[in-house]
């Protein structure tokens, strides 16, 4: 047993081999054999980068279509505007990296584009710069208070 190793190169001294026990945390990382690995979620996260002003309406459009929790984070960047130039006591300047939000919401499949189109509607100016949105696929989501996995740990 002492050379045989793990699809994750850990040492099979340090546990069981992987056809015989689930080692939890590598299955989370989908490295191992074990039938929890072959599990598929249906979970989505919708990330989307808005005008920080637009944060309160977003969150109201996102609570009347029954989405509650979400992570917010205050980032900087620019798109295609590249930032603006600014002037200040006569003296022009460019901010390069304008201030905006990003909310990251972790969502069933079903629910994907309700949430989509309620983000784009109330995030929506009409200006160059309202944002994006971004939606990507999850491998798991786990509560770490009960181990929850899957939809039923949203």
């Amino acid at each position: 047993m002492g050379d045989e190793s793990w699809d994750d190169g850990v040492p099979a001294d340090k546990g069981v081999l992987n056809d015989a026990v689930c080692r939890g945390a590598v299955c989370f990382l989908r490295r191992c054999h074990c039938p929890c690995a072959t599990e598929v979620i249906a979970v989505k996260m919708v990330m989307a980068v808005i005008r920080p002003h637009k944060l309160a309406e977003v969150r109201q459009a996102l609570a009347q279509i029954g989405i509650v929790g979400m992570t917010v984070s205050e980032v900087r960047g620019h798109g295609r505007q590249r930032g603006q130039v600014e002037r200040y006591r006569g003296a022009e300047y460019v901010v390069d990296l304008l201030p905006k939000v990003k909310v990251e919401i972790a969502v069933p499949d079903a629910q994907v584009d309700e949430v989509v189109a309620a983000i784009v509607q109330s995030a929506r100016t009409g200006e160059i710069g309202d944002g994006k949105v971004f939606v990507l696929s999850l491998d798991d989501c786990i509560r770490v208070r009960t181990g929850d996995r899957g939809e039923e740990a949203l």
